[in-house]
């Protein structure tokens, strides 16, 4: 039985784990896409406008929705608030402002941030009352929507803040900043930079080290299936085992994410085999279309299934905000992710089906390929000279007839070395923890 396009979405999974900023751009795919009636959405969207500073934007939706021309009075008195907050914090954070917009000043500051400190302090009259004020100042454009400004403040910020937990926390709003206005390459920089102090700060418990690694692969999210080197990137951070233990325990739905950029990604075929037992794993507590196409092409071979899967998969990905859109092909042109995805799905097909089949009737092959004979046909013609398969047709029986090939022991040996090598490293990395972590009580 098919699920219903609502079933598959994940905003409710995925959302609690977003800046409410971040959550506008999905609402706004959703909308498009018509998963759910109008007036749904334009309530959801008030619901998270009224914890912002985006006052004006929440009126104009109120209008839209309640078609009338009016905006409430608390919606009045709270824009009114609001400039007079910013008035306010514009003031207290002006003589810091006016110093950063001023070049010849900025050249004084350097690389020592104990230094700019006194030095703000002894010539300028700068303490840390107005370092506050700007991060303050920073925030509160935030969150009244100006993206732009509050990057640039919160970057100045965070070169003269001194507080570990404020600057990091000045860290997540550059982030956020940054992936609104859609800056892939500087979003994929802060993200790192994020990830780099999660995985090295002293946290107040495990568990809160868990939640952040949680919050950066959502986030992380709109930056993967932007940037051009995104789908590889998602899996060098996901596959790593702490934060595949985050997906596992707390956060099993980005599995969807990383199985889409195993199949597009052809790159990264030697560590599918390790994303395979997560599958196995996780088959009972988690379910998912582009999971389960996974399963049923390498760990059941059932190629029925398989292929009944993949319009699944194409129902998921053009309903999904982060999988349903256009994409760079490498040629100056767009593609439909899903097209993308659909042209490898078929290739993983036709890999392990041939890898356990010596002779192989056409007209099956297209039956399991979702295409008809002569479609087929032509696919597997131009794979077998692309990819240098070892393999021929025979158009007299209408088969397709593998070659045996013998494995290369260099090759192995290679292999066996870098998993030991690996394994080896791993076991280190947890004595040293462990070690280190006796030593700490």
């Amino acid at each position: 039985m098919a699920e219903s396009k609502e079933n598959y979405d994940l905003t409710p999974r995925v959302a609690p784990n977003l800046d409410r900023h971040l959550v506008f751009p999905i609402l706004e795919f959703l909308q498009e896409r018509q998963l759910y009636p109008d007036e749904q959405i334009l309530k959801f969207k008030i619901e998270l406008l009224n914890k912002t500073n985006m006052v004006d934007y929440a009126m104009d939706i109120h209008k839209s929705l309640y078609h009338t021309e009016d905006a409430p009075q608390d919606m009045v008195e709270r824009r009114a608030e609001v400039v007079a907050r910013l008035k306010s914090l514009e003031e207290a954070a002006a003589p810091l402002v006016t110093f950063l917009l001023n070049p010849n000043a900025v050249q004084e500051l350097r690389a020592d941030k104990q230094y700019n400190l006194q030095m703000l302090k002894e010539r300028y009259q700068i303490g840390p009352d107005q370092i506050e004020a700007l991060y303050q100042y920073a925030k509160f454009q935030f969150e009244c929507g100006n993206y732009s400004g509050a990057a640039d403040y919160l970057y100045q910020y965070r070169t003269l803040c001194s507080n570990l937990e404020r600057s990091l926390s000045a860290l997540w709003g550059k982030l956020a900043s940054e992936i609104l206005m859609q800056n892939w390459d500087i979003a994929l920089e802060e993200l790192n930079r994020v990830k780099e102090i999660i995985d090295s700060k002293s946290f107040a418990s495990p568990l809160n080290q868990v939640q952040n690694r949680i919050w950066l692969m959502h986030w992380g999210l709109y930056i993967f299936f932007n940037h051009d080197n995104g789908r590889t990137q998602i899996i060098d951070l996901f596959i790593q085992d702490k934060y595949m233990n985050a997906i596992q325990t707390s956060a099993p739905h980005l599995l969807r994410y990383l199985a889409t950029a195993f199949i597009v990604n052809k790159r990264r075929r030697p560590q599918l085999k390790e994303f395979i037992k997560v599958i196995q794993q996780e088959h009972y507590s988690y379910k998912d279309p582009i999971v389960e196409f996974l399963a049923c092409v390498f760990v059941n071979y059932d190629f029925d299934g398989a292929q009944k899967k993949m319009k699944e998969c194409e129902e998921v990905i053009v309903n999904d905000p982060f999988l349903g859109k256009r994409v760079d092909d490498g040629n100056f042109s767009t593609v439909p992710l899903k097209d993308e995805f659909l042209e490898n799905a078929r290739l993983f097909i036709f890999e392990t089906y041939c890898r356990i089949h010596q002779r192989i009737d056409m007209g099956v092959l297209a039956e399991k390929l979702n295409l008809n004979y002569e479609e087929a046909e032509r696919w597997i013609v131009n794979l077998i000279r692309t990819s240098k398969l070892d393999a021929k047709i025979d158009s007299e029986s209408g088969t397709v007839i593998m070659e045996p090939t013998q494995p290369n022991v260099h090759e192995q040996l290679v292999n066996h070395t870098k998993a030991l090598s690996g394994r080896t490293y791993k076991l280190v990395t947890q004595l040293l923890e462990h070690s280190q972590g006796q030593a700490a009580r």
